[in-house]
Order: structure tokens, then sequence, then C-alpha cells
């Protein structure tokens, strides 16, 4: 059921020209203003977005743009970790488009494609700081499956793996 506002946000396939480029760059400038995290995040990204562009299999990976008036506001990858594992990677939602669940949404678009996709588990690395994403992921039905001290990006933080069965959701017809 859509949200006020919720509606308003549309969510596609990446693909659009300026699609890549704007998640790097978003991701830079999002990360350094909230969270102080220095270039080396924005490379990562880019590495990332750039292994995606050059040689991701459309069958078992996707990726999402959210748009609200227009403007891309989210985003949301889905990539083959191996023959059973999906990994979503780099969810992001722009500062402007909070409250109006777009997270959620791309998350689930990402676990939806998962599970038709074949895979019986999908997981995620996050850290920390990140805990509006962490409640995403929690209400999704992950569950935190290990942390580290690390770092990364010029501080130090707590990397977190989180994992989801899709097996349990297969067999609720889900």
């Amino acid at each position: 059921m859509a949200v006020v506002g919720d509606r308003d946000v549309k969510i596609r396939r990446l693909g659009v020209p300026g699609d890549l480029g704007w998640v790097v760059m978003t991701h830079g400038e999002v990360y350094a203003a909230e969270f102080g995290w220095d270039s080396s995040f924005e490379a990562l990204v880019a590495r990332i977005v750039a292994d995606y562009a050059a040689a991701h299999d459309p069958v078992r990976e996707a990726a999402w743009i959210a748009e609200k008036d227009g403007e891309r506001v989210g985003c949301v990858f889905c990539i083959s970790n191996d023959e059973a594992t999906a990994q979503l990677r780099i969810l992001l939602v722009d500062p402007i488009a909070r409250g109006l669940r777009v997270g959620a949404r791309l998350v689930d678009e990402c676990v939806q494609f998962a599970l038709g996709a074949g895979y019986q588990r999908i997981v995620l690395w996050t850290n920390h700081p990140l805990v509006a994403a962490r409640q995403i992921y929690l209400a999704a039905g992950f569950t935190l499956t290990s942390e580290s001290l690390h770092h990364s990006f010029g501080v130090d933080l707590i990397g977190q793996t989180y994992e989801l069965d899709l097996t349990t959701l297969q067999r609720e017809g889900t």
C-alpha cells in the first residue's frame, strides 16, 4: 500500500544515460556529508558500478533507480556472489526522499529479483552508522550474521554482514 508521497516515487531498472555516474557521485557526496567518509568510499562505489556496467549477467543481476518528480533519489544493485547467493549492494536514498519508503521499496525489488533468479540466499555488507538502512534490512527479514572492526573510508567502523534465507520465502510463496 502506498503511503503519502510513496506513489510519487517510481522504481525503474538502471539504464538511462547518467544513471551510473549519478550512483557514484551521490554516494560520494552523501556519505562525505553525513558520515565524514573520504573519497576512497566513492572509489569503491565506482569499482562496483564499473564492474556491473562492464559485465553483468542480466538474468542473474540487476540494478534499480528510484525517481521522484523525474529526479533520481535512490538506487540498489543485486549482484551474483555465486550460484546460490545474491548480494544486495550500494543501497542509497537521497536525503530529499527519506521517509517515503524508497529504501524499503528498493530492497523489496532486489529481494523479489533474487527470488525470481533462483538464488537461495541474499547477503549484504554495511557499516554501523547506517542505522536507517539497518532498520530496512531487519524489516525485510535479514538477520545479522557477523560484525568486525575495520578502518575504512578515513574512519573507524564496525562492518556488519546480514543474510536473508530466500528458501524460506519461496516456501511461504512470497
